[in-house]
């Protein structure tokens, strides 16, 4: 290959290519430090200890509040590194002739593949011809189209048709991860109120995208401050199922559940109380609608039957917007063998227009199976600059029989359809983390939760 950095087995079929594969003996050099999940850790926690930020959002004065204030609570969500895991590895077909670039396979990006294909042949990009198939999952990993330029190379090269082809190991110790990001959030109390409120995040190479510090609780909160740094890694990042919100909606939806613990109040009334401060907002930055999350809130407590639990189901709460959407579910779980188990999650969705209440109702709840799933068990380390997980023995995803019941209901209103494939999965994880608190007396501050429990909780 050109660039050096891989070999290719060319074979009459697939297992022949994975045969051959096994037989090479490939020597690297790294190009850089071997980089691991202790040294990750040790980076992301002094950006956050430091004081290098770029400010994304600053209202009033955050350190005036916090030194004004009766009480300060401050808590450190931890987030790993995640593949995509789609059900269908990367492939791709592609023949190169003299007349035409034809590329055939699941992408999610197909007009740029076409421009880049053009690119890195010289070629018109008239002579591209790009076709869709459908995909075995995307959530993000499709979005780059490496496996494309692969295919592309390789039928340059030997001047045939290939189709490129990777096995799961390959798909997993290749990707195009989830960074690992970790939050600090601190709050300010005064006079039984909250405040003022810090959110810093420390990131593997890239941080939150602009719109995100406009989210909730952006104009909920008098002083308000969103900073963020990044530790610059080899490791390949990229966007995964709602990208940065898929754990910051959990982190900032637990604090909110315990900063309702630590003021006495009804964790929906706290949330409902602060969505007043923005309603009818002159600031043009803020991203989400009070009203349309208060209207998500309540249809959830309604629909989830918030508060009217049997004995021994626990339900927890959260709420999020992203992707023009909002969404609030309630999560119940029960304790079987001493081991926190979700039985029953209930969205609550507001986005505009149903068009497809079919697809739209298989949207939400894979979005929540999801969420519960990763937040719960999804965890990918690094030793000497590999991923530690290889394949589905040792890399834990949820299973059919630990996919709770999921019913959803939809907000009815006029308004213009918005995002519905990633926003039901940000609040899975905040509404399991707040009933499993609930179940056992636990706050939990690092996913995935079921790691974290066995070391804290259940032994």
């Amino acid at each position: 290959m050109s660039k050096s950095d891989k070999v290719v087995v060319l074979a009459e079929n697939t297992w022949a290519a994975i045969k051959g594969a096994k037989e090479i003996k490939a020597n690297w050099k790294p190009g850089s430090q071997l980089e691991d999940t202790k040294l990750h850790d040790e980076k992301l926690l002094s950006l956050l200890d430091g004081n290098k930020f770029d400010i994304r959002r600053e209202d009033g004065d955050v350190n005036k509040a916090f030194s004004e204030a009766d009480k300060v609570i401050e808590r450190t969500y931890h987030s790993p590194f995640l593949p995509h895991n789609c059900m269908e590895p990367m492939n791709f077909f592609a023949n190169i002739t003299p007349d035409k670039i034809h590329l055939v396979g699941p992408v999610q990006t197909p007009e740029y593949a076409a421009q880049v294909a053009s690119e890195m042949l010289g070629r018109d990009l008239e002579q591209v011809h790009v076709e869709m198939t459908r995909m075995g999952g995307g959530f993000g990993r499709r979005l780059y189209g490496d496996f494309v330029y692969e295919a592309l190379e390789i039928s340059d090269k030997i001047k045939k048709p290939v189709k490129m082809v990777s096995t799961r190991e390959e798909d997993i110790t290749s990707g195009i991860y989830r960074p690992a990001i970790k939050y600090r959030i601190a709050a300010s109390i005064k006079d039984g109120k909250i405040t003022g409120y810090h959110l810093k995040e420390a990131a593997i190479n890239d941080n939150m995208y602009d719109l995100i510090p406009h989210f909730f609780p952006a104009g909920c909160i008098p002083n308000y401050k969103v900073s963020t740094a990044n530790y610059r890694s080899n490791i390949t990042t990229g966007a995964w199922r709602a990208p940065y919100t898929n754990f910051l909606g959990y982190a900032e939806q637990s604090f909110f559940d315990e900063l309702a613990t630590e003021l006495n109040q009804d964790p929906v009334q706290l949330r409902l109380d602060l969505l007043e401060n923005v309603k009818g907002t002159e600031d043009k930055r803020i991203e989400y609608s009070g009203e349309r999350m208060q209207d998500a809130i309540r249809l959830a407590a309604e629909k989830g039957g918030l508060g009217k639990a049997k004995e021994g189901v626990f339900q927890g709460f959260s709420a999020y917007y992203s992707h023009n959407s909002h969404v609030a579910e309630v999560a119940e779980v029960e304790v079987k063998d001493g081991v926190p188990v979700v039985t029953k999650v209930v969205a609550a969705v507001d986005c505009g227009i149903v068009v497809n209440p079919t697809g739209a109702i298989n949207q939400v709840t894979g979005g929540v199976i999801d969420g519960i799933g990763h937040a719960m068990y999804g965890n990918l380390t690094f030793e000497d600059g590999k991923p530690s997980s290889r394949n589905f023995d040792n890399y834990r995803l949820i299973r059919m029989n630990e996919t709770p019941k999921v019913e959803v209901h939809f907000v009815q209103n006029e308004l213009s359809p918005t995002g519905l494939g990633e926003p039901g999965l940000p609040p899975a994880g905040g509404a399991v983390a707040n009933a499993i608190h609930k179940a056992l007396g636990k706050r939990l501050y690092k996913q995935p939760f079921i790691e974290e429990l066995k070391s804290n909780v259940l032994g």
